[in-house]
């Protein structure tokens, strides 16, 4: 009989009491403060489900409207990569990573400068992405100041979808035609509308504006995502201080409520259709005025909100790999290596925003490097250990005796390449053989490592049936 089990970590901060009297606080506000909805029709519709309409866009919503949404939503979004084959079941515990969106500067890999980032930055990161496994799912990175801002985003995901078959996350600020226009070039990758809903292949990111406002855009990107079954991502952005209360707590809240708000209105428009739960809290820095992505205060709450959606039984996106530094430094490999863990540790199903410098304005291809081998870190942590006789390994201590050496055992052998964690740009040589390599700090590392892994790197070509279609459907040259 096989005895053997595995060790390993998880991380928890909240008991099912303190978890409930975060949930009853979020349907308070829902219930009594209520949210301004800029959709008429969505307005209709959440009052034909029991909501209360007030004076110009409030809505009230009853607990009841919330139990009921959680009751229909799916418990697991499977999302699938450009083939059509299954890449990321978004189940409890299963953890997935990759990029952010929108970065409006980027810092050249041959001349290391600051500069306005261009539609082949998306290209460059996308197949830096593919060829990184550590890396599962892709956003666009970079915002092209090349390209009319109504094509940018259709612009970005045709990019994408010819430099990686993994699953893009796209955003579609610009408006309608460009999410339109994007689902139709997703839909044609697939195979049809209806292939698309069996094995949706790219996730939607929405936001909306904090505190309690759901404006006309970011609920018809909504209503869209729902009718066309396209897994949204759905979550609010705030600022402790300024868009919520200074108080974490009175923020976790605020933000539970507006992603619930989201959850409700999803339901009804669709019952069923994939939705992701989430949030971004983090402090405002009262001397900067900026918003921190290395604070302790966004830690807690993915570590929060991944133990919320546990609760409702939803997938859960959240963040990590990012920094307020401006280059590859000690600062940025310390708040990196924290948010990826705890979010991982947390169970966070979508941990995006890897590589993010400078507060979410800079990103960098050695900043993606960077990224992905932390998280080889963080799996190979959070994969543990086996526990087990041939594990224990007894009668190879006994064998090997006082003063005995274990580097030649077979045992040895039979385990090395399966349970060390090797990286590939961390330094662990010695001084001699570092200072004969050039003495390169890990920036110039990860630095030639993207540039060799971009060079040699091939990702498999889209069909040049179905290309031509994309080109139109994106307006690219």
């Amino acid at each position: 009989m096989d005895d053997s089990f595995i060790w390993q970590p998880t991380l928890k901060l909240l008991n099912q009491d303190r978890i409930e009297q975060l949930h009853k606080a979020a349907t308070t506000i829902l219930a009594e403060t209520g949210l301004n909805v800029h959709h008429l029709e969505m307005r209709r519709k959440m009052a034909g489900a029991g909501a209360r309409l007030g004076r110009e866009a409030r809505v009230r919503i009853p607990a009841g409207m919330v139990e009921q949404a959680l009751s229909t939503a799916k418990r697991e979004v499977v999302v699938y990569n450009r083939l059509g084959e299954p890449a990321m079941p978004l189940g409890p515990h299963q953890i997935y990573f990759g990029t952010g969106s929108d970065l409006l500067y980027t810092r050249d890999a041959e001349t290391t400068e600051r500069r306005k980032s261009v539609l082949e930055d998306v290209g460059r990161s996308a197949r830096l992405c593919d060829a990184l496994g550590e890396i599962d799912f892709v956003m666009s990175f970079a915002l092209p100041t090349n390209v009319p801002n109504e094509d940018a985003e259709p612009q970005q995901y045709y990019t994408i979808l010819h430099n990686t078959v993994k699953p893009a996350i796209m955003t579609s600020f610009s408006g309608q035609d460009a999410l339109e226009r994007m689902h139709e070039m997703a839909c044609t990758i697939a195979g049809g509308d209806e292939a698309f809903r069996q094995r949706p292949n790219y996730i939607m990111y929405g936001q909306f504006v904090s505190p309690l406002q759901h404006d006309l855009q970011a609920v018809e990107r909504l209503v869209f995502c729902a009718d066309h079954e396209i897994p949204l991502i759905y979550v609010p952005t705030i600022m402790p201080g300024a868009s919520g209360p200074l108080t974490l707590a009175g923020s976790l809240a605020l933000a539970v409520a507006e992603s619930l708000a989201g959850l409700v209105m999803h339901q009804l428009q669709n019952p069923g259709a994939p939705f992701i739960f989430g949030s971004c809290v983090s402090r405002l820095d009262m001397h900067t005025m900026l918003f921190p992505y290395g604070s302790p205060e966004w830690r807690l709450n993915d570590l929060v909100m991944a133990e919320l959606a546990r609760h409702y039984g939803l997938p859960v996106f959240g963040t990590g790999g990012a920094t307020d530094s401006k280059l590859v430094d000690a600062q940025t490999g310390a708040e990196y290596g924290t948010s990826l863990l705890v979010a991982a540790l947390a169970g966070t199903n979508l941990i995006h925003d890897v590589g993010y410098l400078d507060s979410g304005l800079t990103g960098s291809l050695e900043s993606i490097v960077l990224g992905a081998e932390q998280i080889r870190w963080v799996k190979r942590f959070l994969s543990g250990f086996k526990v087990s006789d041939d594990t224990l390994a007894l009668d190879v201590t006994a064998q090997v005796g006082p003063a005995g050496d274990f580097l030649g055992h077979d045992h040895t052998i039979e385990y090395l390449r399966r349970t060390m964690w090797v990286p590939y740009v961390t330094d662990h040589v010695g001084y001699d053989s570092w200072a004969a390599a050039g003495a390169k700090d890990y920036a110039a590392r990860a630095r030639e490592h993207a540039r060799q892994l971009i060079e040699s790197h091939r990702p498999q070509a889209i069909d040049s049936s179905i290309d031509v279609t994309l080109g139109q459907l994106s307006n690219i040259a």
